[in-house]
Parts: structure tokens; C-alpha cells; sequence
């Protein structure tokens, strides 16, 4: 195909999602083309006004339509338990057990000194705001069990290490190396469950 053929476009552009080689990419793209117009229309009108229309919440950095997301609205949710996460998919795995109460706060990203993140890119200062302000107990660090996590993790407690509050981890249920959107369920319950505490 050449480089002007719009199939070989949107191919090329699928391709670039994670975990879409260019066989599926191939395979979503004639799904579209042989589906209904409208739905490539709306599948287009979604894609193009994405970043118009979600924003990070200026209170936990999750995604969402206003400035602060549905989970720090909800009033049911327990203010005195934050649990740190890397990234938003992390926080959609965690609240998908149905079983956490407290709310999040999402770093969107990890420590990795060779691409460049370092301490100042990740929101510790925000998350040091939220536990003065809200009256926060204790802080469980959800960060995935690799060496970027677990560098990270100790980090955030190190940061937190004069504060009052306790800092725990979650337990080793997550296979080292793994990442918590790819996790089950029943093994992500239980790193939850029994987490330890980091200092």
C-alpha cells in the first residue's frame, strides 16, 4: 500500500497503540471499514476530541470529565486511606475488586533515572498536601513489583518518612515483574489485603 492509501494510515496509526502489532492493527482497521459508518464516525469524533474533553483531577490526578473525578466527589469514599498508584489503569484494576473504599493518588509514571524521570516528575508535594488536608492515616503503596516500582516505592516512603501516617505495601501476590492492570483478580484482592508496612 502507499503512503498516501488512508487504510495504510490508519493501520500505520493503530499499530502505535500498545500491545497492537500490525496484524491487528490490519484487523481493527477493516473491521471499521467493512462496519457501519457511524460507528467509524463516532469511533473518530471520540478519538479526536479525547483530550478536549478529559482532564486530570486536580486533586488525585485520575481521569475524568471535571475537575475532580467521581471518586473524589463521592463522599461515601474513606478520605483517611490513599493509595498510590503509577498509573490510571492500575487505579481502574484496584477499583474493579469492588472491595477498596479509601481513594487514590496517581503518579503517572515511575522512577527511571536512564529515561530521564526523576523525583521532580512525580506529584509527592501534592500527595504531602493531600495527607495535611485531609486528615489521611494511612498510605498503601500500590506501584508494581519491578525495580522501577519498587524504587519508587521506597522512595515515596522515604518522602513520607517524617510524616505521621502509616505507609504500607502491597503484599507480594503480584508476580514480580507484573503489572496490576494484567493481574486477576483474586491475586490483586489478596496483595491488597495483605499488605505490609514499609517502615
Amino acid at each position: 500500500m502507499s503512503q498516501n492509501d488512508p487504510i495504510a494510515s490508519l493501520i500505520s496509526l493503530l499499530s502505535r497503540l500498545p500491545g497492537i502489532g500490525k496484524r491487528t492493527a490490519a484487523r481493527l482497521a477493516f473491521h471499521v471499514l467493512e462496519g457501519d459508518a457511524q460507528y467509524a464516525e463516532a469511533l473518530g469524533r471520540a478519538l479526536g476530541t479525547i483530550h478536549d474533553e478529559v482532564t486530570q483531577c486536580e486533586r488525585c490526578g485520575n481521569y475524568g470529565a471535571e475537575s475532580r473525578c467521581t471518586i473524589c466527589q463521592d463522599p461515601r469514599r474513606d478520605g483517611s486511606v490513599i493509595c498510590v498508584v503509577a498509573k490510571v489503569p492500575d487505579l481502574i484494576a484496584l477499583e474493579a475488586l469492588g472491595t477498596f473504599r479509601g481513594r487514590y493518588h496517581v503518579l503517572h509514571g515511575l522512577l527511571a533515572p536512564l529515561d530521564g524521570v526523576g523525583p521532580d516528575q512525580l506529584p509527592l508535594d501534592a500527595l504531602e498536601r493531600r495527607i495535611a488536608e485531609e486528615k489521611v492515616k494511612e498510605i498503601i503503596i500500590a506501584t508494581p513489583l519491578n525495580v522501577e516500582g519498587e524504587a519508587t516505592a521506597l522512595f515515596v516512603a522515604e518522602t513520607l518518612s517524617s510524616s505521621p501516617v502509616r505507609v504500607s505495601r502491597i503484599a507480594a501476590g503480584v508476580p514480580h515483574g507484573g503489572e496490576l492492570e494484567f493481574t486477576d483478580q483474586v491475586t490483586l484482592g489478596r496483595a491488597l489485603e495483605d499488605r505490609r508496612a514499609v517502615r
